[in-house]
């Protein structure tokens, strides 16, 4: 079984920047858009993000993503995209 550990190890997932980010900006609504490789993970960060944050609306987008560009067609008020590359200019 896959920790949280072993994702944080093989992928940069910035998860204290998410986490000070939820707390700081206070969202009403958080969505986390993964890609296909990190779907089957999507639980084990959520739970962990809810436990850190106490914040109890934390969606996972299902849809495909292809890159940053490609914005999922619902309504939050923090987006989260991981991804494989870095942004140029960072949103958070």
């Amino acid at each position: 079984m896959t920790t949280l550990e072993d994702l944080d190890k093989k992928y940069k997932l910035e998860l204290d920047k998410i986490i000070t980010t939820i707390k700081e900006k206070k969202p009403k609504t958080v969505l986390l858009q993964l890609p296909d490789g990190l779907k089957p993970y999507a639980i084990i960060l959520t739970n962990f993000i809810e436990e850190q944050t106490e914040h109890k609306d934390i969606r996972i987008s299902l849809s495909t993503c292809f890159g940053a560009c490609d914005l999922p067609n619902t309504k939050a008020d923090l987006i989260i995209q991981f991804g494989h590359a870095p942004w140029a200019n960072e949103t958070i």
